[in-house]
């Protein structure tokens, strides 16, 4: 079951709400299009990779001219070695033709192929809405943080990975 395991009675036990990154090193990739949104991202995923326990100084931000720039920045990072999650943050906001749709979908599709073949959490903290409106309350707003999520994410996959892959979390 996604977000769930067993303990040491094989009865299910929720994922911790808050994972333990301690010892992480984390990568941040952001696009500055639509940069009022994705800083607001940022401090959100600063914000949850801190309060996870991941030192400042174990954290890396780059920054990509936009969404579309995303998977090539994360496929770079990951082949580097020298990360165990990498967290991408962007915001698309929906204008009069379909470009968001095809900058969304091949930001999104390119991310997920790059976690797969590098075999590193890449986690999606790319807004793809149809207002600026909806785009601050996904930033910070009503509706949470979604760089925080992503970042949440990140250290919740690497745990996880690095406890299947037999390491310790």
């Amino acid at each position: 079951m996604a977000g769930r395991r067993e303990d040491e009675s094989g009865a299910a036990t929720p994922a911790a709400a808050r994972p333990d990154g301690r010892g992480l090193r984390v990568a941040v990739a952001v696009s500055r299009f639509n940069e009022r949104i994705t800083r607001r991202l940022l401090q959100g995923a600063r914000d949850g990779l801190a309060r996870c326990g991941v030192s400042e100084e174990q954290v890396d931000v780059e920054w990509t001219p936009g969404a579309w720039e995303l998977p090539i920045l994360a496929q770079s990072l990951a082949r580097t070695g020298r990360y165990d999650a990498i967290v991408c943050l962007g915001c698309v906001i929906r204008g009069e033709t379909t470009h968001d749709r095809i900058i969304g979908l091949g930001a999104m599709t390119g991310l997920a192929r790059v976690a797969l073949d590098e075999r590193v959490p890449v986690t999606l903290g790319v807004l793809t809405v149809h207002t600026l409106a909806q785009a601050e309350e996904r930033s910070g707003g009503a509706h949470g943080n979604k760089g925080e999520d992503a970042a949440l994410a990140a250290v919740e996959m690497a745990a996880l990975l690095r406890r299947v892959r037999g390491g310790t979390a």
